[in-house]
C-alpha cells in the first residue's frame, strides 16, 4: 500500500485488517494503490498551504479560483469561471448526455477571524482565516481531478465527472444556489461532498444517512425606545434590560412552542448597546442564528421567532425591527450515495475506516444542491492520532493533519469509480 503523510492514519485502518472483497468486485477495482505519487502528494499538500496563507473571503475569492483555474488548465482540463466571477466548474471527461454525470464539490472561501497559530503557513491576510478547512476541501477535489484526468486520458475512467469549486459557503443563504443558477447541477445525476471534523482520527471519515448537518438562519434585532436619564429609568424605557429580556426570555420561549425533538435553537452572537454608564440608550441590536434539525419546525421559525421576539420587547416598552434572513435547510444524505461513499472508503481502507457520526447543529450550503439531485456528504478525520485534545471548527487555532488530503483524494476517486455501480 503506498503509504499516507501520515503513517499513522495507515496503520490504524492497517489494524483492523484488509476490507477483503471478492476478487474482481468493483470495491477491489477501486483499491487506488499508488493513485497518487509522491511528487503530486507534495504538491497538493503545498496547494494546500498556500490557500491557507491566502484566505479570502465569500465571493471575494480571486485568487484562489485563479490558482485552481491556473492547475487544472495546466492538466489539460478547461475549467469555466461562474458569472459572479470566483469559483469555477470544471468537467474531466466529455459527457455524451447519457447517464449523468458524477458531480464533486468543494467549497473555497475562508472566515473573517484571526489565524492565531504558529506555523509557516499561518495566514498573511489580518483576521482572515481557513478556520474551517475549506483550504483542505479545495485541495482535495483539485487532487481528485488530476488523477481523473490521468485515468480518463488512459481510458479508464467509467463515467466524466464534474468538479465545482463554489464560492461563498460561509455567507448566508451560500454560494451554492448561485452556483445552480449557473448550471452547475445541469447533466449531474449525484453529488458527493466532504467536510472536515477535527473529533474523527485522519485516515477514517463521519458518515450517516439521512440528516446530518441543520437548518441555519440568520436574525438581526433593532430595538429602541426614546432613552434618558438612568436615575430615572420609570420615565422611560429601560432599553438594556429590554435587550437583556430578549436575549434570554425568546430563546426560552421558542424551546417551549415547538417540539424539542426538532432541536430548534436560537443563540445569539452579538448584544450591543449604549455609550455612558448613566445614559439610557434609545437603541440596542441583537443578533445570532437559528438552527433547526427538522425541515417542518425550519418552515416554523421566522413566524414563531417574530411573534416571540414583539412579544417580549413589547412587555418591556421596546420597539423591535426584525430582520430574518433565511439560510439553508439540512443536509440530507440520501441512502444510496451514503452507502457509495462507504463502500469507496471500505474498499481503500478497510471497514474500520468509517464510523457512525451524529446531526450536527452546523449549517452547510451542501443542502441546496441536495434539493435538486440526490447526494451525500462525509465528514473527513483531519484529527492527529493519539491527539486526545478536544478542536473545534471556526477557531483562529484550527488545523489539521494533513493526511487527511491523501484520504480525500482516494475516497473521491473510489467514488467516482464505483458509480457506476450505484443505481
Amino acid at each position: 500500500m503506498s503509504r499516507d503523510f501520515s503513517p499513522e492514519a495507515d496503520t490504524a485502518a492497517e489494524a483492523a485488517g484488509p476490507a477483503a472483497p471478492e476478487a474482481g468486485s468493483p470495491a477491489a477495482q477501486a483499491r487506488l494503490d499508488g493513485v497518487l505519487s509522491e511528487g503530486l502528494r507534495t504538491e497538493l499538500v503545498a496547494f494546500r498551504r498556500d490557500l491557507h496563507m491566502h484566505p479570502e473571503l465569500g465571493n471575494c475569492e480571486y485568487r484562489t479560483t485563479a490558482a485552481i483555474k491556473a492547475r487544472l488548465e495546466k492538466a489539460g482540463l478547461i475549467p469555466r469561471v461562474l458569472p459572479s466571477g470566483t469559483g469555477l466548474i470544471c468537467d474531466v471527461g466529455t459527457w455524451d448526455g447519457g447517464r449523468p454525470m458524477l458531480a464533486l464539490r468543494a467549497d473555497i472561501d475562508a472566515l473573517p477571524i484571526p489565524d492565531t497559530k504558529t506555523v509557516p503557513y499561518r495566514s498573511t491576510v489580518p483576521d482572515r482565516a481557513h478556520a474551517c478547512g475549506h483550504d483542505v476541501h479545495t485541495t482535495v477535489v483539485l487532487g481528485v481531478g488530476l488523477v481523473l484526468a490521468e485515468m480518463e486520458r488512459a481510458g479508464r475512467l467509467p463515467r466524466p465527472v464534474r468538479l465545482i469549486f463554489q464560492p461563498a459557503e460561509e455567507v448566508l443563504p451560500g454560494g451554492a444556489a448561485d452556483a445552480v443558477a449557473a448550471g452547475a447541477l445541469d447533466g449531474v445525476g449525484r453529488i458527493l461532498a466532504l467536510h472536515c471534523d477535527p473529533r474523527v482520527d485522519v485516515g477514517r471519515i463521519g458518515l450517516r444517512t439521512g440528516p446530518i448537518t441543520s437548518a441555519c438562519d440568520r436574525l438581526e434585532i433593532e430595538l429602541s425606545g426614546p432613552g434618558g436619564h438612568t436615575a430615572r429609568p420609570h420615565l422611560t424605557t429601560d432599553l438594556v434590560t429590554a435587550a437583556a429580556k430578549v436575549a434570554t426570555e425568546v430563546p426560552a420561549l421558542l424551546a417551549r412552542r415547538v417540539d424539542t425533538r426538532s432541536g430548534l435553537a436560537l443563540t445569539w452572537g452579538q448584544l450591543v448597546t449604549g455609550h455612558a454608564a448613566n445614559v439610557i440608550p434609545q437603541h440596542a441590536g441583537l443578533a445570532g442564528t437559528v438552527r433547526c434539525l427538522d425541515l417542518p419546525a425550519w418552515h416554523d421559525a421566522p413566524d414563531l421567532v417574530h411573534t416571540a421576539v414583539d412579544e417580549v420587547a413589547t412587555l418591556y416598552g421596546a420597539e423591535s425591527e426584525i430582520t430574518y434572513v433565511r439560510g439553508v435547510p439540512p443536509v440530507v444524505n440520501e441512502a444510496a450515495s451514503a452507502e457509495l461513499l462507504r463502500r469507496a472508503m471500505v474498499a481503500r481502507r478497510g471497514a474500520y475506516s468509517v464510523e457512525d457520526t451524529e446531526q450536527s447543529l452546523g449549517g452547510e450550503d451542501f443542502s441546496w444542491y441536495l434539493e435538486k439531485v440526490p447526494g451525500a456528504m462525509a465528514r473527513l478525520g483531519v484529527r492527529k492520532v493519539g491527539d486526545s485534545a478536544r478542536h473545534d471548527l471556526h477557531r483562529g487555532d484550527f488545523d489539521v493533519d494533513e493526511g487527511a488530503i491523501k484520504v480525500g483524494v482516494e475516497l473521491f476517486t473510489a467514488a467516482a469509480l464505483l458509480d457506476r455501480h450505484v443505481p
